[in-house]
């Protein structure tokens, strides 16, 4: 049943991705996610215990419910992997962008943890934090002029494999680099892509992703059929296909031909002009300057996958009006489909942006990684249920403004941000959080109170009762 508000909307699809589970944990991982969303704490088993109103109960139910593994998460990216089909018209080809995590976390007992580069750290010196990784895949729901909003289909922790000590025997070493090997990002995201391919089997996949998945391992394990756009580096040695000339009567034939321009060399490269193209990025359409060569190959990736790189040219933009002209960096793009429009490619790759926006937003706002949980299936389990949850909150939404209906408009933006909320085509997180917040809490506050005392009306009825208490709202554990 379509519901008339985010909230509506977003119970029947939580109703949807529970019906897997059973009744009662249904019930309980629900309440868990609503709790994630409506309270003002951060997002652990306790507090979610507190704002439910359960704090005078017993609570083992609620831990035991990830570490003996009584949620399906896959229920939640099943069901928006879904819901994202049924909004793409047929032929369509589905874009997902991965990418990578880390999570902070100092205890020495927690499954996962580990010491790790700070992503956030200066370029000219490695700093070194505890905490724990995770991979995202998202998919892109199209908005329309050129926009998309990227929804999380595949959340899952990635944690290394321990080090033996220094007295280990070979036999154990030699098995620690194989379960190395195993746990692997790059193993993780051909995982992930076989587990995606075999879901959508008549679907277009087009995978994206940074520079760290443009690998030659990911390219050579990729499912057939899935069309991968990343980003290179600059130096990269390409090779041009074997010609005849390089056809010879003894030995084994070429597998490269002559070398190829490296990325660089193509944007200094004056004789081969620029191309222009359009994209929206940031909401608005900007016009870019590239350069492409196809059919070259890329020993990392094989003589067997010819693949095409794109150079993207600095743009220019001011701090302020009036100010100096400045430049960013160029892009070194590299694509595996040679008959996907450049306009496409480049497009998708700015899409890409919106895993990282995803990552902010659920470790900010939603809290994934504030749960105080050590076992390893409630640190697998756990954050990928409230990013699921977070996934759907965003459904919701999204399939009312395709229905032409503001999901937030119970707020109203303040003086100094009504012009520009009013140009935005889609709200933000922090946005429906406060829209689903304020629906909660109108339901409670608006039917008792001030209304039968301005109207002067008997108010001959019960308030509607809530799914979630209020009173726990103000209690933190």
């Amino acid at each position: 049943m379509t519901g008339s508000s985010v909230m509506d909307e977003f119970s029947s699809l939580l109703d949807v991705a529970g019906s897997y589970c059973k009744s009662r944990a249904a019930n309980l991982v629900k309440n868990h996610i609503f709790a994630s969303l409506m309270g003002p704490y951060s997002s652990t088993i306790s507090n979610f215990i507190c704002v439910n109103g359960r704090s005078d109960k017993d609570w083992s139910a609620e831990y035991r419910l990830y570490s003996k593994e009584r949620v399906d998460a896959d229920s939640f990216y099943n069901t928006s992997l879904n819901e994202i089909c049924n909004a793409l018209p047929d032929g369509e080809p589905i874009v997902f962008g991965v990418d990578d995590t880390l999570s902070r976390k100092t205890g020495r007992k927690i499954d996962g943890v580990a010491w790790r580069r700070d992503p956030l750290g200066p370029a000219f010196r490695t700093n070194l934090v505890r905490g724990q990784r995770f991979l995202m895949f998202s998919a892109a729901w199209k908005i329309g002029n050129g926009e998309a909003q990227m929804l999380p289909v595949y959340f899952e922790h990635a944690p290394t494999a321990t080090r033996p000590s220094s007295k280990a025997t070979e036999e154990e070493l030699a098995e620690w680099r194989k379960e190395k090997k195993r746990m692997s990002l790059g193993t993780r995201a051909v995982a992930g892509f076989d587990k995606i391919s075999n879901s959508l089997p008549e679907r277009k996949i087009i995978a994206v992703g940074d520079g760290g998945y443009t690998t030659g391992f990911i390219l050579k394990n990729m499912p057939s059929g899935i069309s991968y756009i990343g980003r290179m580096r600059k130096d990269a040695k390409l090779f041009y296909p074997p010609s005849e000339h390089h056809v010879t009567k003894n030995g084994r034939p070429r597998s490269y031909g002559d070398r190829a321009p490296t990325p660089e060399e193509l944007r200094q490269n004056d004789s081969i002009l620029c191309k222009e193209v359009e994209a929206v990025a940031s909401g608005r359409r900007h016009t870019f300057r590239v350069k492409e060569i196809k059919n070259l190959l890329w020993r990392p990736a094989g003589a067997k996958i010819s693949v095409r790189v794109i150079v993207i040219a600095p743009t220019g933009y001011r701090l302020r009006k009036g100010s100096k002209l400045l430049y960013r960096q160029p892009a070194y793009l590299l694509c595996t489909d040679d008959n996907l429009p450049i306009e496409e490619v480049l497009q998708y790759y700015l899409w890409r942006w919106g895993v990282e926006v995803n990552f902010r937003d659920v470790k900010e706002l939603i809290g994934v990684g504030d749960a105080m949980v050590r076992t390893e299936p409630s640190n697998r389990i756990l954050p990928a249920v409230l990013v699921g949850g977070y996934s759907l909150l965003w459904i919701a939404a999204l399939k009312m403004m395709s229905k032409e209906v503001n999901p937030v408009s119970r707020l109203v933006a303040p003086k100094w941000r009504a012009e520009l909320e009013a140009n935005r085509t889609k709200p933000s997180t922090g946005q429906l959080l406060r829209q689903i917040r304020a629906e909660c809490l109108s339901e409670a506050i608006e039917s008792y109170t001030f209304d039968g005392f301005v109207s002067g009306k008997v108010m001959d009825t019960k308030p509607k009762k809530l799914g979630i208490k209020l009173r726990g709202i103000i209690q933190t554990a």
